[in-house]
């Protein structure tokens, strides 16, 4: 069955809030989201009008938005933001293509509280009925998207709510039954446990935001994620928002299939590797590369670090030696439980924590400014992977440094990178002070 063929498809938002027998058992917890009465206005948040730039200003936001803004001091919108939402703010579909850092998230999150806002539901609502659902493919990447949702809701009085595997269903249940579910922000899998138990309503869903739709493919959550949709009103019935790093044919598709005459948003990043990042890669043997790891993380210029490696047992071993060493080093992959994870990265943020060994896929969603290195213990299998990683660190205009291992298992990595990245690395040997344990 297509997804515009399910049972449900066919009905718009009025026929759901007029089907009352189809809500008979939900928990009623009564009428919508409401706003702050503290006096704040526009002038209090004077930003100067730039040629060739959009202010927030420019695009008529509730107040209570501007407050949330006006706090966080977003001045002009980034070029996927200025492109993307005088479509969205008019309740067009968006197909956008964007890397990780462009501003999307706050792109759509403006659009769905815009929305939210300028149309109350009125009295009557249920817990679990989810106005706006945003499906990401990782557990750190929902909770940061919820935590920048919860900052620009601040005097909205909207409720954000997360659902992620490996955390206690009952508590994430209990949040649920106790306050609205104005925006709803989850992984494919623990949503669809939490929509089988009928503890989450998506019927009446008015926005759909697929984020990461390329790497929600790659990790084979494309099933998952076409029984959600089926959940959710027909695609003529909802605004959806598709946001990809890569428009694969593959990725094309399942846009073609969720959306209505989408306006298209390319965002090309100024350059595919960040300019405020040295990259550097040092020649060595797989022997000799926790040794080189020690003695750089050693060094006096290293603040933090992350480190990556492909997989769950080499990160493993890596924390368990780094440990030993003496260092104050904890673990991110998809294996250590969801709230053990989000202890160790506000264990990182905080500094009680210098090194960070993380797999590619628990990585994806770290975005902590003042991170000084980012190690590639292992060079990635996917080039794209590369640009990521390195990501994590020269962020918010501070300079960063990128190392890169190479050994006989895996230089022949290096092309690729190289190819991506429009230019050739310098590959050097380290010296030999770097070698002795």
């Amino acid at each position: 069955m297509s997804e515009q063929n399910s049972p449900n498809s066919g009905q718009t938002p009025k026929d759901n809030q007029q089907k009352k027998s189809g809500r008979r058992g939900r928990h009623y917890l009564g009428g919508g989201a409401k706003k702050s009465t503290a006096e704040w206005d526009l002038s209090q948040f004077e930003v100067e009008a730039v040629e060739g730039k959009t202010r927030f200003h420019d695009l008529d936001l509730p107040l209570t938005l501007m407050h949330g803004i006006a706090d966080l001091g977003f001045k002009y919108c980034s070029p996927i933001q200025a492109q993307s939402l005088p479509y969205t703010l008019r309740a067009h579909d968006v197909v956008g293509k964007a890397q990780t850092g462009t501003g999307k998230t706050a792109a759509f999150l403006v659009t769905i509280i815009t929305e939210l806002l300028n149309n109350p539901i009125g009295d009557e609502h249920y817990a679990g009925e989810t106005r706006a659902l945003i499906i990401a493919p990782t557990r750190e990447l929902v909770m940061q998207i919820a935590d920048d949702a919860r900052a620009l809701c601040k005097y909205t009085g909207l409720k954000v709510h997360t659902l992620v595997g490996g955390m206690d269903y009952d508590k994430q249940k209990r949040h649920l039954q106790e306050s609205l579910c104005d925006i709803l922000v989850a992984t494919p899998g623990r949503l669809l446990d939490f929509a089988g138990s009928r503890d989450v309503y998506l019927d009446r869903t008015e926005i759909l935001v697929l984020d990461e739709a390329d790497r929600m493919l790659d990790m084979g959550f494309i099933p998952q994620v076409r029984r959600i949709v089926r959940l959710t009103p027909h695609r003529e019935n909802r605004q959806t928002l598709f946001f990809s790093a890569t428009f694969t044919p593959e990725v094309m598709s399942l846009a073609d299939q969720w959306t209505v005459d989408p306006s298209h948003v390319e965002i090309e990043p100024e350059s595919v590797a960040t300019d405020t990042v040295t990259q550097k890669v040092f020649i060595t043997s797989a022997d000799e590369k926790f040794s080189l790891l020690y003695n750089i993380i050693n060094q006096d210029d290293v603040d933090s670090v992350i480190v990556f490696a492909n997989r769950r047992d080499q990160c493993r071993r890596l924390q368990e030696k780094l440990r030993k060493k003496g260092f104050a080093v904890g673990l991110l992959s998809g294996d250590v439980p969801q709230g053990k994870r989000v202890r160790t990265l506000e264990d990182f943020k905080s500094g009680k924590l210098k090194v960070l060994v993380a797999t590619d896929v628990a990585g994806r969603g770290i975005h902590i400014d003042g991170i000084s290195h980012v190690v590639n213990y292992t060079l990635p299998e996917e080039s794209e992977d590369y640009v990521h990683r390195i990501g994590r660190t020269g962020r918010a205009g501070k300079s960063g440094t990128s190392i890169s291992f190479a050994c006989e298992d895996d230089a022949f990595l290096l092309e690729p990178i190289q190819e991506l990245l429009g230019k050739k690395l310098t590959c050097e040997l380290p010296d030999e002070s770097l070698l002795h344990n």
